[in-house]
């Protein structure tokens, strides 16, 4: 099969570093997301319901449902847990941050480790158009599901200096596109631009952003979804929001906030207002329910989003993981997890 049609935009000639010099400040990385001392606050916490001691309840996804969906002209999304999504455009599957591995970590023994199981395996995922990588850090970039879907993908796109770290793992690098902040790749009737973030990159001790990290633009049609994937708040919402209008769906993250890092992750309030800012649609918040990577309770980013989407007249969407998302479907939010414990 051949490959998509890939057209790459040129950068901005206002930001001919592509971002990554302006997206380097090392600040961001400096606010408590790493060292000894972190290590010791995971180890040594006490929060109270830090993990669910029950079972999350999982859509599971036949895969035979999704060969068939490939004739729906409807767009769908599925949130395969974490920031991982599964989103179909047309004919065509795009998966955005896999993960499936059981920790997220260097180690295979120790690190955070999945609430759930993913709701489909990773080998009856149907054939992938492409793959989106955000940024590289564990949660996002996971080297074991990279190696799983060599064969299965026909294109990664990948911010600047992440495609090293999928072509040592094995994947082609014709295969791969880098794109700068406000470049886009065209895949057939899909268009697909790199965005601002507020964020850090790092996967060791000596290559803290040395890459760069990103959120996606989908347009499709007349339809627009916005990946956040990891950001802390800033007036880069508002900027994006202005240069491409509403969004039918926005996802977010909302689960990863502490007072120790405030620029780099967002509160369930900054994620409400960030999605306003977007001129988002609907917000479906991502990056929760899945792994313990801050020192909340679990469930506290949920049940906060609820309280402050019905004050700030925010239209929210919470399927239960592996669940089908229609775009342009009517919504209503499943608090799936509020009898769990």
């Amino acid at each position: 099969m051949p490959l998509p049609k890939i057209r790459k935009t040129a950068p901005e000639q206002s930001n001919p570093n592509n971002g990554l010099a302006e997206a380097s400040d090392p600040q961001r990385s400096r606010d408590g997301t790493g060292g000894m001392g972190l290590l010791g606050k995971f180890l040594f916490d006490r929060t109270p319901a830090k993990q669910p001691t029950d079972a999350i309840p999982i859509a599971k996804i036949a895969p035979r449902d999704l060969i068939e969906a490939r004739t729906s002209k409807q767009s769908h999304l599925y949130r395969l847990g974490h920031s991982t999504v599964l989103m179909k455009f047309g004919a065509d599957y795009w998966l955005a941050d896999p993960v499936f591995s059981a920790r997220v970590s260097p180690s295979r023994f120790i690190g955070p480790k999945r609430f759930h199981a993913p709701p489909l395996d990773i080998t009856d995922l149907p054939p992938l158009k492409g793959v989106v990588i955000s940024h590289n850090h564990y949660d996002h970039l996971d080297r074991a599901t990279i190696r799983a879907l060599i064969g299965k993908v026909e294109r990664y796109i990948v911010p600047i200096g992440v495609a090293k770290y999928l072509i040592g793992w094995g994947v082609a690098p014709k295969d791969i596109t880098e794109l700068g902040w406000w470049q886009s790749v065209e895949a057939g009737t899909l268009r697909i631009t790199a965005t601002p973030t507020q964020h850090f990159s790092g996967r060791g001790l000596r290559d803290g952003n040395k890459s760069l990290w990103a959120s996606f633009v989908f347009q499709f049609a007349d339809q627009q979804v916005f990946f956040g994937s990891d950001s802390g708040y800033f007036d880069g919402f508002a900027k994006i929001g202005a240069r491409f209008g509403r969004f039918d769906v926005t996802l977010l993250e909302s689960g990863a906030y502490d007072t120790a890092w405030p620029t780099v992750h967002m509160t369930p309030e900054e994620t409400i207002q960030a999605h306003l800012d977007l001129g988002g649609g609907v917000l479906m918040p991502i990056h929760n329910g899945t792994f313990r990577l801050a020192f909340h309770p679990w469930k506290e980013p949920l049940e906060r989003l609820v309280i402050l989407a019905a004050e700030r007249d925010v239209t929210l969407l919470t399927p239960n993981i592996g669940a089908r998302v229609v775009l342009g479907a009517p919504v209503e939010c499943n608090a799936w997890w509020g009898d769990i414990r």
